[in-house]
Parts: C-alpha cells; structure tokens; sequence
C-alpha cells in the first residue's frame, strides 16, 4: 500500500479523539439520586425534566458541574486552591467526558449596596475610561469617576531603601476618586429616630436598648456596666446631656473591663456600622423590621441619589455626564453610543454597545446601568450573568442552566430558547433543567427523573427526544401537552383595593383598582411595572401578606421543622411526656451529640485537599446523645420524628398519645403546598429552589392577613406542581382571603377570577395598565402580548 492510499484511509476512519462524544454518568448517589446511570451527548442542548424534589439539580449541579469545577480546582497549585472554595467529589463511582462546566444559577446578584448592573457586567468599568478619555472638563483618570473610590490625599515622606544607603523622597500627592463625600457613594443618607433606639423610661439594667442582640447578658452589658461613661441603674431619661451624648454618638473608644480590653461605641455608629450600610435585602427578617422602623433612606441631596461627587458630575461628553448616561436605559445608552464618532477610542465603544446590545437581545433593555444589583429578580440575575458568555469564543465548554425561563413573558421565551440554540450551534454542550413545555420543546435530548419527589425519585424514567417523551407514559410525558381551560364563571369582588397615582420605578401614575375576594393575577412582559406596582403600592399596607422571590438561608444545620417553626411545639410534646427540659430535644442546644456537636457527621479537615466527612461513630448519624433518645413519645424518638415524611408525621401527631395540635397544623400546611413526602430533618441545603418557594410559602400561610402577594409561586414547579398550587390558589380564596399573583404562567392566568395587565413593552415603554377584566375578555380582544399568547394557549 502506498503512503498516499494509507493516508486517504485513514482520514477517512473516525479519529480515536471524536470518540469522546458523551459525558457518562455511572452511580450516581447525591441527595436522593439512586445509583443513576446516564450518557448525556455532546454540543447537544439536553433538558433534564421530572416534579421538583426528583433530582434533577442533584444530577446536573451537584454531580457533573461539581466534579467538572473541582477537577479545573485541582489543576492550579497548592498554593492557590488554599485560597480557593473546597469541593468535595460527588458520590458517584464514574465521570468521564466532562469538560469545562460554566454554571449560570438562579443565585441572585450579591446584595451589596456599592454593586450595580454596570459594576457586576464590567460596563461601568468601560464607560469610566471612557469618560476619562473624552470628558470635558476631566476629573482625572477612570476611578475618578467611580462611587466606590473616595479622594485621597497624601503627604509625607517615602523612605526608599537601595543597595547600601537610604533616599528620603518628599512627596504630597492627590488620588482622584468619584465617590460622594456626603453619602460615602451610597446614594442615600439616613435619618435615624432616636425613639426607636431606646426607651427613655428605663435604665440600661432594665433592657432600655430596643437594638436587636443587645442583651445586658452578654457582651455588651459588660461594656455599657464597665465603661464608666455612666450609670447603668439611672433611667436613660435622667441622663446629663453629656452621658447622653456617650450613649449615643461616643466614637470608637478603648476601654478595659474587669482586665479585658473592649471597645466601646456610641448606639448611632454602631447602628450605622452594623445595619445601614448594608443592603436591606440582606439582613435577616427581624433586623430588617428593626432598621425599617429606626431609619428612613432619603437621596442624598449632595449628588442627587447618583453617588458620584461634584467633578464627576460635572464632565461630560456632548452634554451627558456619566451619571446621565448610567441612568439611561440600557437600549439608549447604547443609541447613544453608536452616535459617537471618535476614532481615538472606537474599540472602547465598540466593545461596550456590544456588551449593551447584549443586554437588549436578552431582553434586559429596559434596565439601567445604575440599577442596584440585589433589586434584580432571580431570572434577571441570571440572565445578567449569561451576558459575558454570548459573545465569548470559547468553545466545547458545557453550560449550566438552571430554568432559564423564570420570570419571563411567553413572549419572551423564544427569544431566550434562540439564545441556547446560539450557545449550542457553537459547539458547546447545553445542559437545561427546565419545568416549561415551550423550553423543553428545542431539546435535542430529553432526560426525565423520577417517578416522584425525594425518597420516590431519584431514577431516569427517560431518555430522548422529545417526540419519545410524549408517549413515555411519565409524568412529564403525560402533563407535556397540558392545557387550562378558561374558567366557565369568575367569581364576583367583595370589595377593592385602590391603587392612586403609582409611579415606582417605570410606573406612570397608574390609577387601578383591585378586586378584593378573588384570585387576581397581575401580568405583563419582564420589566412592564408589575412589581413595581404590587411591592410599591400593595405590599406595605395593614394586612397584607407577602410571599417574595427572596432565597432561604439556611446552613445544613436547618431543616423543615427548624424553618416553619415546627420543631418548637414537637421538642414541647417530647418535654412533657418525659418531664424533661425541651432544650434536650435540639440538636443545635443540649441534646446535642458530643462528638459531632449535633451535625450528624464527623468533618476532617485535609489542608487543600477535599475535606473528609464520616458518619458520626458515637450518634450513628442521629445527631443526638445516647440519653435523649432513649425519650419517647407514641412510642418513637426524636431521631425517628425527624425522619418521618410530612404524611406519616401528620398522621402521627393527629391523634393518639402524640397528638399535638400546633405540630399538626404546621404539618398540614406543609403537605398543602405539596411537601408531604419531605422528611422533617432533612437538610434545607439539599432542597431544591422549588422545594424552597413552597416551603416559604407554608411558612407565610401561617401569618395573619387578609390579603396574599404571591410572586411568581410557579418557580420551580412542574407542570403536574402547578395544578395542585391552583388547588391551594382557590382553597385561601374560599377561605376569605383576596389573593394576588404576580405571574408569566398561562395556566395561572386562565384559573384567574381578575387579569390586570402592564405594558405595553419594558422600561419606559411599559408602566401602564393595558388590561383589565376577565382572562375570557383578555382572550377575545386579543389587545396585549399576554392575551395573544392566552389565547394561543388556551386554543381559543
């Protein structure tokens, strides 16, 4: 054979390197994936399906993205990965074919108060080197236009040391930076009520401070009794206006209490330290009702609410300042920018309309640069953080995608289905764990888990196209076509709800009145005013409850029963049945077991290397001691309650020698959002975001109210979930309560006794009512975006 002929036939072969043409999973055992075996091909758009709980997330995220993240982790040194997130290797016997994983989440932005849209998108970055390049007068180079940098000024000498001798250089020197002196570059000055910070009647010993934590218990008793600055056993309304003044504005100071060395600090600086400059989004649910009610945020009026201070406002290129420009939505901005002919920086604008427009094809268009980034809902967090990856020229990387149509119109949809197919048609791998039939319909493969949720999951059920889902005979085969019907008669208003002159955010001074006694369902394409005007003109009211898209927080240590409150009235009933202290049924207090303090497991820190975590040998996993356990009530231990479902344990403390009403109630609740096959101790960091929204929501349904904000409680549900959330939907309606849903799901909207609908676009082209009436109205004009696609839903 001639070297020609061996060539041609060899080239003609499959290369031993295109082989690699799947990712394979074998025995796969996170969370409640049973042993699951699974070949997902390459560059391929694969949607993984099944009820919330099944295990999905625990299959995507935290077996193939996990592995995939901490073997990149393992090629830096040792040196680096001390500084770097430790990950543990995913219980699983086999991974191969994984390449690079880039995980886009539904986690939102960070709640830091100094982030932004610009910032977290590097577009702030780009527009501050341009403004120092082109704007006139200059405030100097690119962090003198940044809020986040202050002025410095430095003088003094520099002792340089060289070879044998020393040069003393003299040196005075100003560091520009754009930061607002006045509010420190948070756009808001706070006004505190001093009322609210303590109560004048009282002494210090009486518990005079009214700022959560601060307890004459623990440490600061010690301080305020051993400072000296005044006397603890004198009511505070007595005080001279210089003890006064120490209690309340004294700077930082050292003291020395009984040999310990302290630092004392005035109630309004430590508040301020300690609360304000946070995000309020981001404090824990009392702190947040304790800063709501002490302080009120006004814009600063040095910088008008823009955070830059007076030379950064003043420069500007053709009459906008970079303040002008950070507030223009992201759609102007860019038009604006395309107008600019200046050669000298061409690529710098290029590249930022590029990142604008990227923003406008994602459908975030109406957003401005200068929009906090913790006010972004989950799917606008999320698809903010896709913005870096659509115009990268990475290929063969696997993308992560954890329901990337949450918060968005059916309108929207396709253009985001359009956006995966782009990523894919790149020769990358799209990995989607997705509930909407209109996301699942554009897969290339299907992998549906199942049979059911938890301990009943757990098992691909499915794999293929979609055309073999339909007739697979599993829930998400069997639900894939479904389709509500309008509701045949609507149910009439007890009275409403009167909305005046909104004008939150884009809202133009919308007048609406909502009816009161029914299901009323607020729609309109992302960024139309919806929240805008529900959380700006509903939410604060007497009796009004909220249930909102925030996460729970929540370590391994909580769990369901800790989180609804449930795990009070249960460790009560084991306390009186035993004639024990109810701090012994906790496994976070006294009950705790000695050796793992209560976790379960026994961590062994390895260095760099993934920490080892064994069963605790001593409580076998209970999390107790011996002692508690041996403590019954109906005949089980605590360990045992806390690994029942919610079923078993409904039924458990329903009747007989465990009957406990507030337990029961708590638990009914829980199975009503449908977590019934939930244990009670398990982990709240192994719940996925579904389980977590319902699991919020049994939690408010306790709260006393006559009027329910459901933000968008679809998330995370599966098509099967949703027909029982309506159940629930028309159970609180029937029991009195008004209900109002902020919501994109046709299902949702057709179930609804009352549409209000906001448009007709995003942005400033949005914030106005452009329906209101019945979904059977809404279908047959046929007026707005969302009746167009009701319609199409419903087969009208």
């Amino acid at each position: 054979m001639t070297t020609a002929t061996r060539t041609d036939a060899a080239s003609s072969a499959l290369h031993v390197a295109d082989s690699h043409d799947v990712i394979r999973v074998h025995g796969a055992r996170v969370n409640n994936l049973g042993n699951v075996s699974v070949e997902i091909p390459k560059r391929r758009l694969t949607v993984f399906t099944g009820v919330s709980g099944s295990g999905k997330s625990s299959l995507v995220f935290d077996t193939i993205a996990a592995e995939s993240q901490r073997l990149i982790n393992e090629t830096y040194s040792a040196f680096v990965q001390g500084f770097m997130p430790r990950l543990d290797r995913p219980d699983v016997d086999l991974l191969e074919g994984l390449t690079t994983a880039i995980v886009i989440d539904q986690e939102r932005l960070g709640a830091n108060p100094r982030s932004t849209v610009g910032t977290v998108t590097d577009a702030n970055a780009m527009l501050r080197i341009l403004f120092s390049r082109l704007g006139e007068p200059s405030a100097g180079p690119p962090i003198a236009y940044s809020f986040n940098i202050p002025t410095r000024r430095a003088s003094g000498s520099m002792i340089t040391e060289k070879g044998k001798g020393e040069r003393t250089v003299v040196r005075g020197a100003v560091y520009h930076g754009g930061m607002c002196p006045r509010c420190e570059g948070m756009g808001t000055v706070s006004d505190i009520d001093l009322t609210q910070l303590y109560d004048e009647n009282k002494s210090l010993n009486e518990g005079a401070v009214r700022v959560p934590g601060y307890s004459m218990d623990g440490w600061y008793g010690r301080i305020y009794r051993g400072c000296g600055f005044f006397d603890p056993d004198k009511p505070i309304r007595e005080f001279t206006k210089k003890e006064l003044d120490d209690l309340l504005y004294k700077e930082a100071t050292r003291i020395k209490v009984d040999g310990t060395n302290l630092t004392y600090m005035g109630l309004v600086p430590q508040v301020q330290k300690s609360y304000l400059s946070k995000d309020i989004d981001s404090l824990q649910p009392h702190i947040r009702a304790f800063v709501e009610r002490i302080a009120t945020f006004t814009p600063c009026p040095d910088c008008g609410g823009t955070r830059l201070n007076e030379a950064a406002r003043s420069s500007k290129i053709k009459g906008i300042s970079i303040a002008d420009a950070c507030a223009m939505e992201i759609r102007d901005l860019a038009a604006w920018l395309r107008e600019l002919d200046e050669p000298s920086v061409a690529p710098l604008v290029r590249a930022l309309v590029d990142t604008l427009e990227s923003f406008v094809d994602i459908g975030l268009g109406y957003l401005s640069l200068d929009r906090p980034s913790g006010t972004l809902s989950g799917g606008e967090a999320q698809r903010v953080k896709m913005i870096r990856h659509l115009g990268s020229a990475l290929t063969d990387v696997t993308y992560v995608f954890d329901e990337p149509t949450i918060g968005l119109h059916p309108h929207d949809i396709q253009r985001m289905n359009d956006l995966l197919l782009q990523l894919r048609d790149k020769g990358n791998t799209v990995l989607v764990v997705e509930h909407k039939p209109e996301a699942i319909a554009i897969a290339d493969h299907v992998v549906d888990l199942g049979p059911g949720a938890g301990s009943a999951g757990g098992e691909v059920v499915y794999e293929g196209d979609v055309a073999g889902l339909r007739d697979a005979g599993t829930v998400t085969g069997r639900h894939l076509d479904d389709r509500a019907s309008l509701k045949p008669s609507v149910r009439t208003p007890s009275g409403a709800l009167e909305v005046r002159g909104a004008n939150t955010h884009n809202l133009q001074n919308v007048d609406v009145d909502i009816p009161l006694g029914v299901l009323v369902v607020v729609t309109g394409v992302a960024g139309s005013g919806k929240s805008s005007l529900i959380h700006g003109s509903v939410a604060g009211r007497e009796g009004v409850v909220v249930v909102d898209q925030s996460p729970i927080r929540g370590s391994r240590r909580s769990n369901p029963a800790t989180y609804t409150g449930l795990l009070d009235p249960i460790r009560k009933a084991f306390a009186k049945a035993n004639g024990v202290k109810p701090a012994l049924f906790s496994a976070n207090s006294e009950g705790a077991c000695s050796t793992c303090n209560g976790a379960g497991v026994v961590f062994t820190e390895l260095g760099f290397m993934e920490t080892v975590s064994t069963t605790c040998e001593e409580c076998e996993g209970k999390r107790f001691q011996a002692s508690v356990l041996e403590y019954k009530l109906g005949g089980r231990d605590i360990s045992e309650v806390l690994a029942m479902p919610v079923t078993e344990a409904l039924e458990f403390f329903g009747s007989g020698e465990a009957r406990t009403p507030a337990a029961h109630t708590i638990l009914g609740r829980l199975a009503d959002v449908g977590l019934g096959y939930l244990t009670l101790g398990q982990p709240l960091t192994t719940l996925s975001g579904g389980e977590r929204q319902r699991l919020k929501l049994a939690t408010h349904m306790a709260e006393k109210g006559g009027v329910y904000v459901l933000d968008e409680p679809t998330t995370g549900l599966h098509l099967a979930d949703v027909e029982q959330l309506l159940g629930l939907l028309d159970r609180l309606v029937d029991s009195g309560k008004s209900v109002i849903v902020i919501e994109h799901h046709q299902a949702v909207m057709a179930h609804a006794d009352w549409i209000i609908d906001l448009g007709p676009g995003a942005g400033h082209d949005g914030g106005r009512v452009v329906f209101e009436g019945t979904p059977a109205d809404l279908v047959a004009a046929r007026s707005t975006l969302t009746g167009e696609h009701l319609a199409q839903y419903v087969g009208a």
